[in-house]
């Protein structure tokens, strides 16, 4: 019985662990530490740095590139096409320490800034600078990384 699909042209780097009926397409490069959830799909043609989380159910499309230390969400969804269906694509580019809430939809050709976060359900269309919380439909700047982390210190205690 088949749990996941890999392609053999696909490169993954050291402790990558991938759960049950995940797919990873051609030509994806995988860095070490990385998890991908039950489910997800990293389609062809992918980057994705260490130390990465990517929990179930997520779609990555084509031409993502992902940085390293990026959480995404259960069921969060990229797009690479902004006019569908057309054969013109465009990834979603995450940087490094991001993270990604669930079920938020970034549309093609955006870039999440390094250190930021997306809230849950949020629908990004705009490019969001770095260490920005944006959240809502659409996504628009809530507050700074920096007060996100004190109420994530303070929910933890």
């Amino acid at each position: 019985m088949v749990t996941n699909f890999v392609s053999e042209k696909a490169k993954l780097g050291k402790n990558v662990k991938i759960w049950h009926f995940a797919y990873v397409g051609d030509n994806t490069i995988i860095g070490d530490n990385v998890k991908i959830g039950s489910l997800a799909h990293v389609d062809y043609n992918v980057e994705i740095g260490d130390n990465t989380m990517i929990e179930g159910m997520v779609y990555i499309p084509p031409l993502s590139r992902i940085g390293k230390n990026v959480f995404i969400g259960p069921a969060a969804a990229l797009t690479n096409d902004p006019y569908p269906p057309s054969q013109k694509m465009i990834g979603v580019t995450i940087k490094n320490g991001a993270v990604i809430g669930s079920r938020a939809v970034i549309k093609a050709g955006v870039t999440i800034g390094e250190n930021s976060v997306v809230a849950m359900g949020a629908v990004v269309t705009k490019d969001v600078p770095d260490n920005t919380v944006v959240a809502g439909v659409p996504a628009k700047p809530r507050y700074s990384r920096a007060e996100y982390d004190k109420k994530q210190a303070a929910w933890k205690s």
